[in-house]
């Protein structure tokens, strides 16, 4: 009696402040760590116990263990589970409360500790580690647990069921997951439990199993916003977004109300489907519901206006948010690339640095689209950057948007030197790295890639194989193109559809071969404008003028609006000095109300955006770049530089005709672009250099001459493809 009193009253007089001077003392007097214990009670007369006191010595252990769960003190904790041990204290109720401590206080190998001393454990202990293993991501620890509660003789309860079907689904056990729903439907826990169902429907979903998801759903009695929410989630995620649409309907008829979540997900239908109607009525009940402030569905409701292409709606609704997160500001940035306003979306990029929120892999990966878009070379190398400061250059997002930047850029070296770093290939670093490429007439090295791929056990997709045939045009590897595009055609799993034959149009255009070309079109069950338009192209290459009107009637017929066939014919018909024709070609473009796109060229210099038309006064500079253009126009023509007038689309005379090709968009570009860099030691870095429309052939000519000239690399981007002009020659060897 006098031991069990003087236990109680130590117990009693521990404070957090003698907690440390107790630690000390146990762990010298133990050779043992602090959690082990020894097998006590063997002999049940020796317990210092006695029944009367045991609840009250037991409630001074479980208040001071509340104490360290409020305010997580694992030192603590671990003095007073010495204590009990010193004592010879009996776990009993009091080791699931010293468990529930230790897994509060983030200690989960104390607590297994604990669990495996205890001589009985309460289904409610078996739940707590198995649920804290799966959210530490330790799911495999959570079901050799899990499997061990049978042999034990502990049934499973929702609650261990809730936790496990997690785990299935992170350790990819499809089969196992199905077994234990078994089991779930024997112990007659499914139809009446809306919280085990939207576990067990959240695991279909994920593994893409939505028949059995929505099975599982319409079995339940009593469904609740949890569960409906879940399988809403799931047709979201696996692009059934009409599914969801229909069970959000449902839904709201049997009275279920949404929540945050539910109201987020099925935006994200919305968006998807660009249905702006509903997404708005959507907007509305979300308001009604009390969900405005919510950044979860304020964030799917951004995103949803930016699918619709309402982007200024987004940017209001982005506005409103009080404190926008990671998930907001790259939702309003991966809107604003996708509606092209680029530009835009870099101010906002800067704007959250600046606002101390971190851009994950995604964002910086959409950012890096941006820099692509507008082949802003220097801002795509501060960003690759700021990915190797913060580490993320081993992501294989962020690494393939790297690649694509870079070779939108015209830097196939930086291009390859980022898909070499990568850790891991994958279908989309490798398409990237083909399109880098192919845009920069590697041709070989393409179909060197293409068919390392398959050989990695890669299967390329519809994009790798629109890649791969653009390589194959762009290089004029018409052999390559043919065996590749057979390739297509006899396997049954990689039918080609109608980008894949325009490409193959490409090709034997350029080559050429128009006639092969339109026997290959008419083999299409409908062949489209753009097949024909690209035929039309090559016509206007070769200036096949009979051909040419053969193939402006197929697209006519199809789309008698089409201005760029009317644009294509009428410089077919230019080319060939037939201005009667042109005339007409005009006369009846300004009865349709059509308008020539204008040609304009840019250069970034200083991280700015300079455009330029031709014969442009507008730049500030203006005065100063006509000067140099003039040098450069003397000195080429004394390298062999004659004007090629057959480029000039304007019945003029030939003077005429020599002046307009002077004052070409892309011809005051670089000469902005050679004055603007120009240094007192000489000409210094490349010139970047991009163009709306295709390079004209007399100003393919001059860039090779200025190349040699100034010593410089002059790389242009024109609608098709990159030009690296450098000592006179260009690598596309002229053919483009």
């Amino acid at each position: 009696m006098r031991s069990a009193t003087l236990c109680q009253t130590n117990i009693r007089s521990i404070t957090f402040r003698n907690f440390t001077k107790a630690i000390q003392t146990a762990s010298q007097s133990q050779s043992k760590p602090i959690w082990f214990s020894p097998h006590l009670h063997q002999n049940k007369s020796t317990n210092p116990f006695p029944a009367k006191n045991l609840k009250e010595t037991a409630d001074s252990y479980a208040s001071l263990l509340r104490q360290c769960t409020y305010t997580k003190s694992i030192q603590e904790a671990r003095a007073i589970h010495i204590q009990m041990k010193e004592a010879g204290f009996p776990y009993l109720s009091l080791g699931n409360k010293l468990i529930d401590c230790y897994l509060k206080c983030g200690c989960i190998e104390d607590a297994r500790q604990v669990f495996d001393e205890m001589p009985q454990r309460h289904i409610v202990t078996w739940n707590s580690m198995i649920s804290t293993y799966i959210r530490r991501q330790r799911s495999e620890e959570a079901l050799r647990l899990y499997e061990k509660m049978l042999p034990e003789g502990i049934f499973a309860d929702e609650f261990t069921f809730s936790s496990i079907f997690k785990a299935f689904y992170d350790l990819g056990l499809l089969r196992e997951g199905q077994k234990a729903h078994g089991r779930l439907v024997v112990l007659g826990l499914e139809v009446e439990n809306a919280f085990v169902g939207s576990a067990l429907v959240d695991m279909y979903a994920k593994f893409g199993k939505l028949g059995e998801a929505r099975a599982v759903l319409d079995r339940i009695v009593e469904k609740d916003v949890v569960l409906v929410t879940a399988l809403i989630v799931g047709y979201t995620q696996n692009g059934e977004d009409y599914e969801a649409l229909d069970v959000f309907r449902n839904m709201v008829n049997e009275g279920i109300k949404a929540n945050e979540f539910t109201f987020a997900s099925i935006l994200i239908a919305c968006g998807n489907l660009a249905e702006l109607n509903k997404g708005k009525l959507i907007h509305g009940l979300n308001i009604k519901s009390g969900f405005e402030s919510a950044v979860a569905s304020q964030t799917s409701l951004l995103s949803m206006y930016s699918k619709c292409g309402l982007v200024d709606d987004s940017l209001k609704v982005f506005h409103r948010l009080v404190d926008p997160n990671l998930m907001s500001w790259t939702a309003v940035i991966v809107g604003l690339v996708q509606n092209g306003r680029e530009e835009s979306a870099l101010l906002m990029l800067r704007q959250m640095i600046r606002n101390s929120i971190n851009p994950n892999a995604f964002t910086l990966s959409t950012a890096l689209r941006a820099c692509s878009s507008l082949a802003m070379f220097e801002q795509g190398k501060q960003m690759h950057a700021r990915i190797m400061k913060t580490g993320l250059d081993r992501d294989k997002f962020a690494g393939a948007a790297l690649v694509d930047m870079y070779g939108r850029c015209g830097s196939v070296e930086m291009a390859r030197s980022a898909f070499s770093s990568l850790v891991e290939l994958d279908l989309v670093s490798i398409n990237s790295m083909i399109h880098a490429y192919a845009q920069n007439g590697y041709g070989h090295e393409a179909v060197r890639l293409f068919d390392e791929m398959r050989n990695l056990g890669l299967e390329p997709d519809d994009l790798t194989f629109i890649n791969i045939l653009s390589a194959c045009s762009n290089a004029g590897l018409l052999g390559e193109g043919r065996r590749i595009f057979s390739y297509m055609t006899s396997n049954p799993n990689k039918e080609p559809n109608k980008d894949h034959y325009a490409c193959m149009v490409d090709l034997l255009g350029r080559a050429g071969r128009l006639k092969e070309a339109e026997r290959l079109i008419i083999q299409v069950k409908k062949p489209d404008v753009v097949l024909w338009r690209t035929l039309l192209s090559a016509c206007r290459i070769h200036c096949d003028v009979e051909m040419g009107k053969h193939v402006a009637n197929k697209i006519l017929e199809l789309e008698p609006g089409d201005h760029r066939t009317h644009i294509l014919l009428s410089n077919i018909y230019a080319s060939t000095g037939n201005w009667n024709e042109v005339i007409k070609m005009k006369a009846s473009m300004r009865e349709m109300g059509l308008k020539k796109e204008p040609a304009l060229s840019w250069v970034e210099v200083n991280r700015e955006i300079h455009t330029f038309m031709a014969g442009d006064w507008l730049h500030p500079r203006a005065t100063e770049i006509y000067e140099e253009l003039k040098k450069l126009v003397e000195i080429v023509k004394g390298l062999g530089y004659v004007p090629d007038t057959r480029f000039v689309l304007q019945d003029l005379d030939e003077k005429e005709k020599e002046r307009s090709l002077y004052y070409h968009s892309e011809k005051l570009a670089i000469a902005f672009g050679l004055l603007s860099s120009r240094s007192p030691a000489g000409w210094s870095s490349c010139i970047r250099i991009f163009k709306n429309l295709r390079v004209c052939g007399d100003c393919h000519t001059w860039i090779k001459l200025v190349s040699k000239i100034s010593g410089r690399e002059i790389i242009a981007r024109d609608a098709k493809r990159f030009h690296h002009f450098r000592d006179g020659l260009c690598s596309c060897g002229d053919y483009w």
